[in-house]
């Protein structure tokens, strides 16, 4: 589980001007706010053989704080701003989700289109989470969505981890506060598209917070998930739909305590330890 799941820094929740889509804090000190940008072009970018490297491009950024501070020494020891949260607005400027910048340093300044002040800053810095893909996710939820489940379903396989991500990091502002579901809900799961685990833990997902939900991405975090807080309570029935399809299609074997054991048995276990009564439909 990601502690940015959870994330909301403080600062993002006004907008300094129109259509402004992030907002940068520094991650030493929460009210060293850095500025808003219209865009972060090259945020969702990895640089070739660069793992988790990105050059990202600030459009429209009035920058504040630290990240003013290395805007004045582009090609200096003072370009480099540090380690920063960047965070991912709505329409509204608030906080749907948050990702962690690491070596966030300032190589190119330039007066931008979008407002007289405002700039154009380009950065590098190192990025883990911001997969390739998950900006048209972000886009879709800042305009209302996902309005339907299984909008997944046309993803290419690679995608779809770009989706799971954003359901993990946007879990917080999508549910805005709302209580887990009482224990003994039933919980109905599609399985007529879960060819593996990444689109099993989509399809969970949505069967437990509705489209786009999330509720895992890994064996770990489905754990963490059926402990609480993650909305549902256990114990609960899993009514798992086409479960014979999805059973042929989870047979990859895995290693658990010295025994192999297919995926499927071993996400039955996980459920059935937690209080999870799986029937078949």
């Amino acid at each position: 589980m990601s502690a940015l799941s959870g994330d909301v820094r403080s600062g993002t929740s006004r907008l300094d001007g129109e259509g402004q889509k992030y907002a940068l804090t520094s991650d030493e000190d929460e009210a060293d706010f850095w500025g808003f940008a219209h865009e972060a072009d090259g945020l969702f970018t990895v640089l070739p053989d660069e793992e988790g490297t990105r050059r990202v491009r600030l459009t429209g950024c009035r920058p504040q704080g630290g990240l003013l501070k290395s805007v004045g020494k582009v090609g200096r020891r003072g370009a480099s701003a540090g380690s920063a949260w960047i965070a991912v607005l709505d329409a509204e400027g608030a906080t749907m989700g948050s990702y962690f910048a690491g070596g966030l340093t300032v190589v190119d300044v330039r007066p931008s289109t979008r407002g007289a002040g405002l700039l154009d800053i380009t950065v590098t810095l190192w990025c883990e989470d911001a997969l390739p893909g998950a900006e048209r996710v972000w886009d879709l939820i800042r305009a209302g969505g996902p309005t339907r489940t299984g909008m997944w379903h046309d993803l290419a396989l690679a995608d779809r981890g770009a989706w799971l991500s954003v359901a993990l990091f946007s879990s917080d502002y999508r549910r805005a506060g709302r209580p887990d579901a009482p224990a003994g809900h039933e919980y109905v799961l599609d399985g007529r598209h879960v060819v593996d685990i990444g689109s099993f833990y989509c399809a969970i997902g949505e069967a437990v917070n509705g489209p786009g939900g999330y509720f895992g991405w890994n064996l770990d975090a489905l754990d963490d998930c059926l402990r609480g807080g993650w909305g549902a309570t256990a114990p609960f029935t899993l009514r798992w739909e086409s479960m014979a399809e999805s059973r042929a299609r989870l047979a990859e074997r895995r290693r658990v305590d010295d025994r192999d054991i297919a995926l499927f048995d071993l996400l039955l276990n996980i459920l059935e330890e937690r209080g999870v009564d799986v029937v078949g439909g």
